[in-house]
């Protein structure tokens, strides 16, 4: 096979997409997109249901909005957090599917 028949991603689109891989690989920001998955929730409501600090989740929620994963929107007094769009729902789907295969 010579060089050219090789159709690797750009330098930027490896590196963009090792990062969605690393915030997929961190165990607490993995049950912060699990829980959006689900629904979209406040701060509040994602350190309680994973028992940790306010602080740490903002700072998780931090990576996960910088690698476009999350999105986030202003209700009042309110931040609400979600998944950003419909290719993380769908990648959160085919992973449950995997994991659920015999």
């Amino acid at each position: 096979m010579t060089k050219e028949n090789l159709n690797l991603p750009s330098r930027e689109e490896t590196q963009a997409s090792v990062q969605i891989f690393k915030a997929f690989g961190n165990e607490t920001r993995y049950k912060i997109l699990y829980l959006l998955f689900e629904k979209q929730l406040t701060v509040n409501e994602i350190s309680e249901a994973i028992a940790m600090t306010q602080s740490a989740v903002s700072h998780q929620l931090k990576i996960l909005r910088q690698t476009g994963l999350v999105s986030s929107k202003r209700d009042g007094q309110h931040m609400y957090y979600s998944l950003a769009d419909r290719h993380i729902i769908m990648i959160f789907k085919q992973v449950k599917e995997h994991i659920s295969e015999d």
